[in-house]
């Protein structure tokens, strides 16, 4: 399957590994490792790209101009995912400051937290693996699918320039 990266297998390889990656996410929430403000909008990508890989995926045989922009579009959607991870694994590290609102300098001038949920602070990570927080391995898995999107539209453009 990496050989033969057709942009359809392209698609489905990533529609697989970033529903699985945001069902591990759910797991880890569901057993207790409560996601912070930056976690969640860490999701957006995946919550955009699992369907969007679905479609290419379908729409590649039939509609390869389709498929190679659907293509593209991913491979930026997991490069900002992956800058996104890069960042929230920065401030986790203390390598820059992140957002006031979820770090341990957080102040109470937004007025009183909302005491009705778990204060989950962005700037320390809930668990690690290997080394990497989870933001961490998002960057990693992000990186990975990018490159997967891009082989795709590469050999989607070597087809159809040999075929006209």
């Amino acid at each position: 399957m990496l050989n033969s990266r057709t942009p359809q297998r392209a698609a489905l390889l990533i529609f697989l590994v970033a529903f699985a990656t945001i069902a591990g996410a759910w797991i880890f929430e569901y057993y207790g490792y409560a996601p912070c403000e930056l976690c969640l909008k860490q999701r957006w990508a995946y919550y955009t790209g699992v369907p969007l890989a679905l479609i290419v995926s379908l729409i590649a045989p039939r509609q390869p101009g389709l498929a190679k922009a659907g293509l593209a579009v991913l491979t930026v959607l997991w490069l900002g995912s992956m800058v996104f991870g890069i960042y929230h694994s920065g401030v986790e590290w203390k390598w820059w400051p992140g957002p006031a609102t979820c770090t341990a300098q957080a102040g109470f001038t937004g007025g009183l937290p909302d005491l009705s949920k778990p204060a989950v602070l962005c700037d320390t990570p809930a668990i690690r693996i290997f080394g990497l927080s989870l933001a961490g391995w998002n960057a990693v898995i992000s990186l990975g699918l990018a490159l997967v999107a891009l082989a795709g539209l590469r050999r989607a453009q070597g087809s159809s320039s040999v075929s006209q």
